[in-house]
């Protein structure tokens, strides 16, 4: 199999890590049905808190995708590109969990400055609520909150973004 069809089977995806001047990171608790996910079905309260995310839809840059999903998904529309992965960052579906025919999801990351307060986020604001709760973290605990099949990709965002959320901390603080 060539590269090419390789990422093909991977459904292209946006992620969305949403940081405060402070430093810490936006998570939603997902509204989750883990009907597909059997291995999670005697822990329905666990790992359900992740970074806003989505698929990137035909035609639509990288760019376009994150302000999208970010509106979708939490409402807030005061946030500011500050930079996005250069590659993918791929992770497979666990067994006898499919959307569609994809394998798996291949994603790009950005990440935004939240420039609003907290009043401008609204959960419920698209028609198909993606999470039930939400709250600011710090970066580091993200990895033990998420879904195990997604931890590889949020301990590379940890490492990848560490650098950006010290320099809000330094430049917040004076």
């Amino acid at each position: 199999m060539n590269i090419e069809d390789y990422l093909n089977s991977y459904r292209p995806n946006i992620g969305i890590l949403l940081f405060r001047g402070d430093g810490r990171v936006w998570l939603g608790r997902r509204v989750m049905d883990f009907s597909d996910l059997t291995e999670f079905a005697d822990k329905p309260n666990e790992w359900r808190w992740q970074f806003p995310q989505g698929g990137v839809d035909k035609g639509e840059t990288f760019e376009e995708a994150a302000f999208r999903e970010l509106k979708e998904e939490t409402g807030v529309t005061k946030a500011r590109l500050l930079t996005m992965t250069p590659g993918w960052l791929v992770y497979d579906f666990p067994p006898g969990y499919r959307k569609k025919d994809w394998k798996g999801q291949r994603q790009k990351w950005a990440a935004m400055l939240f420039e609003g307060d907290d009043s401008d986020v609204d959960i419920a604001a698209d028609d198909h609520q993606e999470f039930d709760d939400w709250r600011w973290a710090d970066l580091e605990e993200t990895p033990g909150l998420i879904v195990p099949f997604k931890r590889p990709i949020y301990d590379e965002l940890v490492h990848a973004f560490a650098p950006l959320r010290d320099f809000l901390r330094a430049t917040a603080h004076g």
